[in-house]
């Protein structure tokens, strides 16, 4: 399997190449050179299949030979090692529970995957890699786990002073050996920013080996697309319509979740489900993208003004807009409307969800409005003992904390805390590397 820059496709690498660059030369993002399609067959027996079989079987359409079956088996039975359960809350309606993994987020099977193929790989080559990474909240702590005390790699996590709740920051900056957390006086967009500038430093590249672990690497994204699969298996009604619900900031889960309609998942249609970051669903009315400054919200892992993997589902679509609003929908909702979300869920359906579940719930409430006709699926990328105050705030209920969390707030941060300016984020990685 070969991929491409966005920004010249005639920049071809391989898969190896493609995760231990994680960006183009030229600061474009790698996409598969061709969409391989599953085999009907396996698509319409699905039920056979446990969780890890079907993530090798999706894995080897993008990896090809470049990673032995027996290899590419260990990687995922080391790294999908948690399930994704699909739990019925309504008639025809779902919720995926993507927060059964080590830091309770969807971002643990990206990130366990990245970690063991990168490993795979440094190990291959007997190299040492630096990872930079830019975080809105679960990103962070989910690549800190996933990579912690990989032998010849080493993590920078960057993440937005003061714009990451308490349990996240615990998650990303209690680690030590390999893992650094930076902490920027900035926004999101600003670590994003800081990131893709070093990867275009060429001075910088020739003193270190980097690479990303945010969905901008190929190896990141991917993964995603396994759960997608995993939750069409738990449908019982196949043959109603079903549609998925996303929680949507930086696009990596919905990009995931095309790429699997691409290969051949029968979703029927996909809502981008948005905070008060609303830059793609002006993008889907207007065709005009217009990013600007992230506002702050109660489901901040969305809080993103200017997504990367936009480029990946322009591409997808080849730019051609009227397909991409057959395929994708999208609402954007308030805070004040994300905790209206909490509580109308847990009134009416006895469950309690996170805010960025929320909006995925109140997005398709709106979408469907409980048509019979459909199935509803929300995606719930995060445990809500993550916004145990909110959700406590609206519900007057104890939520209890899991115990591989707790363990996290005892513990003593770590940061270095660095400007947003990127003369900084380099003379520190000169001087650290």
């Amino acid at each position: 399997m070969k991929y491409y820059s966005t920004n010249n496709k005639n920049l071809i690498v391989n898969f190896e190449t493609a995760v231990m660059h994680g960006l183009a030369e030229d600061g474009g993002l790698f996409m598969p050179a061709e969409f391989p399609k599953m085999e009907k067959d396996f698509i319409d027996s699905l039920e056979k299949f446990s969780f890890q079989e079907i993530a090798f079987r999706i894995a080897k359409k993008f990896i090809a030979n470049e990673i032995s079956d027996s290899n590419l088996q260990e990687i995922i039975s080391n790294s999908i090692t948690f399930p994704a359960p699909l739990v019925s809350i309504g008639k025809n309606l779902y919720v995926l529970e993507l927060f059964h993994g080590p830091t309770l987020a969807f971002k643990d099977f990206g990130a366990r995957f990245m970690a063991k193929t990168m490993g795979y790989f440094v190990a291959k080559r007997n190299i040492n890699l630096n990872i930079l990474v830019a975080t809105s909240g679960d990103t962070g702590s989910a690549v800190a786990h996933g990579f912690y005390d990989t032998p010849g790699i080493n993590v920078f996590i960057l993440y937005p002073k003061g714009k990451v709740s308490l349990i996240q920051e615990k998650q990303l900056t209690t680690l030590d050996k390999n893992i650094t957390a930076l902490e920027i006086n900035g926004t999101f967009d600003d670590c994003q920013r800081l990131v893709k500038t070093a990867f275009v430093d060429k001075e910088l590249n020739k003193k270190l080996n980097l690479t990303s672990a945010n969905s901008i690497n190929i190896a990141r994204l991917l993964p995603q697309a396994f759960y997608y699969f995993e939750a069409y298996k738990q449908i019982h009604n196949k043959k109603l319509h079903s549609i998925f619900s996303v929680p949507s900031g930086n696009l990596g889960n919905l990009t995931a979740g095309l790429i699997a309609k691409k290969i051949g998942l029968p979703i029927s249609k996909f809502i981008g489900a948005l905070n008060s970051n609303k830059v793609f669903a002006e993008y889907l009315q207007t065709g005009i993208f217009k990013p600007r400054p992230s506002i702050q919200t109660l489901s901040n892992a969305m809080d993103v003004g200017n997504p990367s993997n936009l480029i990946r589902i322009i591409e997808i679509y080849s730019n051609i807009l009227k397909e991409m609003r057959n395929d994708i929908h999208t609402e954007s909702y308030d805070d004040i409307q994300t905790r209206k979300g909490i509580k109308e869920v847990y009134e009416n359906y006895k469950y309690i969800i996170d805010p960025h579940g929320s909006v995925g719930y109140l997005a398709l409430r709106d979408y469907i409005k409980f048509d019979q006709q459909f199935n509803g699926v929300v995606l719930e990328t995060a445990h809500p003992a993550k916004f145990k105050d909110v959700i406590e705030e609206e519900l007057k209920i104890e939520v209890e904390i899991p115990e591989r969390l707790a363990v996290c707030l005892n513990k003593e941060k770590r940061t270095v805390e660095l400007s947003s300016q990127y003369d900084d984020l380099k003379e520190y990685l000169m001087k650290n590397r």
